[in-house]
């Protein structure tokens, strides 16, 4: 799947939407989400979806939930940068397989950044241990 497809309903973030699939919360509204990543780049590293489009990726969405996307993707960001006081932060987004995109709803990472450590690739070291994502979560969390 590339840039062009239809939206699979059964995508995992869809079905953590739904609470199909549990995953680790750092806040949520009625539109939109953040919640750790479980194979996580580096210590910290967060995602932002939408609860309310189908968009697989930033040529499809809706501009006001483009909006809403972003100033939660910055509402998270500050977040992190408080809670856990990384060197750097990424804030990165993926359209179409070929750009690295694996999961086809709209999504932004936030990935601290530490000086002196490297960046992880996606999933090398496999899931991440639940616990721990809990804590980093509940940092982050306190920090809003």
């Amino acid at each position: 799947m590339s840039l062009d497809g239809r939206y699979d309903t059964d995508n995992i973030f869809a079905k953590i939407i739904r609470g199909e699939i549990p995953s680790v919360k750092v806040f949520e509204d009625e539109r939109v989400l953040a919640f750790m990543d479980v194979f996580p780049q580096s210590r910290g590293h967060a995602l932002v979806i939408s609860k309310v489009s189908q968009a697989r990726n930033l040529l499809e969405v809706e501009p006001e939930v483009l909006a809403e996307l972003a100033a939660a993707t910055q509402k998270l960001s500050k977040a992190v940068v408080s809670a856990l006081k990384p060197d750097g932060v990424v804030v990165t987004q993926f359209n179409g397989a070929p750009a690295g995109q694996t999961i086809f709803h709209l999504h932004f990472h936030v990935i601290p950044r530490y000086e002196g450590e490297a960046l992880g690739r996606h999933g090398e070291g496999g899931m991440a241990n639940t616990d721990e994502l809990k804590a980093l979560a509940a940092k982050i969390a306190e920090a809003l």
